[in-house]
């Protein structure tokens, strides 16, 4: 019923290693039509991630700016203050460890699809490495991956409410429970024998992925719910 980061990631994926060098990581970006690719060691752990943004910042930093009453832009400056490194100096590097961000944002391809989502949020990237409990890439996952998750077909979503939820999951009688979805949208109708349980397949509904909203149309018999 909650899809993990697994269940959506690319397991192909382009990486390069912390000596490659700059003109060829500009490459494998082209190549893989991508902004970003993880840095691994010889082992397979990641040790970073280089972006367009990374290769970009030799352009802002080329030596011929450094003359004489050149202050870099603003947004450069306050980048180097609040990041805590010297981004000139690491701009002019020339492999792929010397210029990459480190360390790598990751995660875990157990990590729940909205786990993924707040964790890019937070960090505010696009795509995430997807590593095992010892660093080695398995995949990655972007922004796209995690939004296929919500945009499901109204009977892909009936056929999981019904199968995982209203059949399989409750220990109450459903029989007589019925699930109809348009555009995402859950209704569910019919009768139960206790307020309980039909509270509490409205919730186990709402936590389907793709279900934007659930109407309750439950009645029941027996109103076990104080207040």
């Amino acid at each position: 019923m909650h899809k993990k980061v697994r269940d959506v990631m690319t397991r192909e994926v382009a990486s390069v290693n912390g000596s490659t060098p700059f003109r060829d990581v500009a490459e494998v970006l082209m190549a893989h039509g991508v902004s970003a690719v993880p840095v691994v060691d010889g082992e397979g752990h990641v040790i970073g991630v280089i972006s367009e943004a990374d290769l970009l910042r030799k352009e802002e930093f080329r030596e011929q700016y450094y003359q004489e009453a050149y202050q870099p832009p603003l947004r450069v400056r306050l980048r180097e203050r609040l990041g805590g490194q010297d981004t000139a100096d690491k701009a002019r590097g020339h492999t792929a460890a010397e210029l990459m961000t480190a360390p790598a944002v990751t995660v875990r391809p157990y990590t729940s699809i909205v786990g993924a989502a707040r964790l890019m949020g937070q960090k505010g990237v696009k795509r995430l490495p997807v590593v095992d409990d010892d660093g080695r890439l398995e995949g990655i996952v972007s922004r796209h991956d995690l939004l296929k998750v919500f945009v499901r077909g109204d009977d892909d979503i009936a056929r999981e409410v019904r199968e995982e939820i209203v059949e399989g999951a409750l220990w109450a009688d459903t029989s007589a429970v019925h699930v109809l979805v348009s555009n995402g949208v859950v209704t569910l109708r019919g009768r139960m024998e206790r307020r309980s349980d039909a509270r509490v397949l409205v919730r186990m509904t709402e936590r389907v992925n793709g279900v934007m909203d659930v109407v309750d149309e439950l009645g029941w018999t027996e109103d076990d719910v104080s207040g």
